[in-house]
């Protein structure tokens, strides 16, 4: 991204009236989608501006404000400054409220585990379900963040932070079984190459778009009426737990979320909640009015 193309968008954001802390912030939030193609962005077509934003949403799990920041920066800098005429820019409506997310039934997660169309796809979305991962967390796990003997997975450097999750026993069985058959040293899920079998000595992690693709193919044949991303299997998660009875804190551990107003949003979608919810609100009308 040249020097020119951005003193040109600062130069219109101020025109435009904005004040220099949002200048910044939108310049940045333009620099991150150049870095994340990699190409000029008078190169970029519309659509790589969706994916990109559909990446930040469901994958990164960018918060609310976040995504808001990075809307409004890159709409402008496409609408004034390189000037383009994109359905999507005018279309865009950011919300002020936080959506509830989608999140699977028990009974849905288990449905799709088993209908995967293979091992390394079903051991993938085993792991990203029970230990409630990020799809980059997930592709980039390395056999030495499992240790066995506390029984814990090590997730490190994810938003800036590490967190341990606890690792069930099932899940360890299926991270064994799976790693035993190419054995490589980088990657738990490494890729497989065009042939299928070269997964031992691959030094790059299996594709993003392999698991998505399989996914997509799996909700499909099932026909699941949700909208089923990766990123569903890490919601589902967390509304399991905390429908399990454990403690929304533990619940916030695990997900490495800094906040805990990020993680209550789960109470908002989880069924005990809300039935346990309608028992004391009766058990207390009944205790007033009777």
């Amino acid at each position: 991204m040249s020097k020119e193309m951005l003193t040109k968008l600062n130069e219109d954001l101020k025109l435009a009236g904005y004040k220099k802390r949002s200048c910044q912030s939108y310049v940045r939030a333009v620099r991150q989608l150049y870095n994340f193609w990699s190409r000029p962005l008078e190169e970029l077509e519309e659509q790589h501006v969706r994916e990109y934003w559909l990446h930040c949403k469901d994958e990164l799990d960018w918060a609310g404000p976040t995504m808001r920041i990075s809307y409004n920066g890159i709409k402008f800098f496409f609408k004034h400054t390189l000037i383009r005429d994109w359905e999507t820019l005018r279309l865009l409506k950011i919300k002020s409220h936080v959506t509830p997310p989608t999140v699977l039934s028990v009974d849905e997660v288990r449905k799709i585990l088993v209908e995967m169309p293979n091992e390394m796809n079903r051991a993938f979305y085993t792991v990203v379900y029970t230990l409630g991962l990020r799809m980059g967390e997930a592709v980039n796990l390395a056999p030495s963040q499992i240790d066995s003997a506390r029984m814990c997975v090590m997730i490190r450097n994810s938003k800036g932070d590490d967190r341990i999750i606890p690792l069930p026993e099932s899940t360890l069985l299926i991270l064994r079984n799976w790693w035993k058959t190419h054995r490589n040293e980088h990657f738990v899920f490494p890729a497989p190459g065009h042939s299928g079998k070269q997964g031992g000595t691959a030094i790059r992690p299996v594709p993003r778009s392999t698991v998505q693709g399989a996914l997509r193919r799996t909700v499909k044949k099932l026909k699941i009426g949700k909208n089923v991303h990766p990123h569903t299997f890490r919601h589902s998660y967390a509304t399991h737990l905390i429908e399990a009875g454990v403690p929304i804190q533990h619940v916030q551990a695990c997900l490495g979320h800094r906040s805990l107003v990020t993680t209550m949003i789960y109470l908002h979608v989880t069924e005990n909640g809300r039935a346990q919810s309608r028992e004391k609100l009766n058990q207390l009308v009944r205790g007033v009015l009777s």
